[in-house]
């Protein structure tokens, strides 16, 4: 029988962002395909050199919205000539922009360090977007059938991504949103960090050291940690730019506080949230779909995770079957136990020695009755 691996968290929330840098759309469940969700940066804006745009140099983007049919998001769909997606923003009128492919093309595409052409969804949405932004600009969609956009190889090899920054999906926890909100005087929202995945019932910054996990049977490979860029800094309701989240992150969660090897990297100088993963497509039966409240099994930790990874086997919560329904501490592994001092006028001795005998005078029946 196969070992049953501890469930490390759950997914909250689904987030998909069809338009990059532009807002995302929270879903119920997402379809997984070779490049990411279906529909994740299906498109970008370009300027009148054909580089994409991002919040980093047209935070405006940040006011887009965009909505999509609802069955766009089931396993398998397909569109139709009636089928659109909506695009709005403030003081702009409505902007319908066909999911069928278009006939237009676009040469000298280029986004980060990838070039190539892309289809060009026509001079409406090129006005549209040109307007909002004050500036010449056109969107494009990513052209599957003649493009492929592979990731970094030093990270994760033989996968590819569309007009995504760098992997396929972004995973960040509740928990590690907590743990920066508390050292924050104000509060952001998890739309600063843009994840795809949002996952509770976990540690704070958990996530870091998950090289392997698996959800609803598909199999995701941890590539490596998000250097935040500018865009956690930019409020996204009124596109207004800050100095935080990231200027206290850098206190503890830069290169330096976490001891992250930055050597071989050009990530110096960031903050770090969040894990990229890709995706490990195969032929396994697995659904290849996620759906909100999917749990999180960790299949395997990053280098430098002992001993706890091995203990996760016989000393997890499941392992020794403790109770953690009403407990913040899912997902652990334990050892020792914590006590305090029954202080008394007894005439004891108020001192331990080395040396000195422990008598057990009770015993819990079971680790069901053990505190955690």
């Amino acid at each position: 029988m196969a070992e049953e691996k501890e469930v490390m968290g759950r997914v909250k929330s689904i987030f998909i962002y069809p338009i990059k840098s532009c807002k995302g759309i929270s879903v119920s469940q997402a379809a997984l395909s070779p490049t990411g969700f279906v529909w994740d940066r299906h498109w970008v804006v370009v300027n009148s050199k054909g580089r994409g745009c991002t919040q980093r140099v047209e935070p405006k983007l940040a006011l887009i919205q965009v909505e999509l049919p609802t069955e766009a998001f089931s396993l398998g769909w397909v569109p139709t000539k009636s089928s659109y997606m909506l695009v709005r923003a403030p003081g702009m009128a409505e902007l319908k922009v066909s999911l069928t492919k278009p006939s237009l093309s676009s040469d000298g595409v280029s986004v980060w360090e990838w070039s190539g052409s892309a289809l060009d969804e026509g001079d409406e949405a090129a006005k549209w977007f040109t307007e909002f932004l004050g500036k010449p600009s056109r969107l494009v969609r990513f052209n599957e059938e003649s493009e492929t956009r592979p990731v970094e190889a030093k990270y994760a090899t033989g996968y590819n991504v569309k007009f995504t920054d760098a992997f396929q999906f972004l995973l960040i926890s509740q928990a590690s949103l907590d743990a920066v909100n508390e050292q924050l005087k104000e509060p952001v929202s998890i739309n600063r960090f843009r994840p795809n995945i949002f996952v509770d019932c976990c540690e704070p910054f958990a996530e870091d050291l998950w090289k392997q996990i698996k959800i609803n049977e598909s199999n995701f490979q941890g590539a490596r940690l998000c250097a935040r860029c500018k865009v956690p800094t930019i409020n996204q309701e009124d596109a207004t730019q800050g100095s935080e989240p990231t200027e206290t992150m850098m206190k503890f969660r830069s290169a330096k506080a976490l001891e992250v090897d930055t050597s071989t990297s050009r990530f110096k100088g960031a903050a770090y949230l969040g894990l990229m993963l890709v995706w490990e497509n195969t032929d396994n039966g697995s659904k290849k779909v996620i759906t909100v409240g999917d749990a999180v099994h960790v299949e395997k930790w990053t280098q430098g995770s002992e001993p706890t990874e091995t203990m996760m086997k016989f000393r997890s919560a499941n392992a020794l079957e403790v109770d953690t329904s009403t407990s913040q501490y899912k997902g652990q592994a334990y050892l020792g136990q914590m006590l305090v001092w029954e202080s008394t006028d007894n005439g004891s001795n108020k001192v331990i020695k080395v040396g000195d005998a422990v008598h057990v005078e009770k015993v819990f029946p079971s680790y069901a009755d053990v505190a955690v």
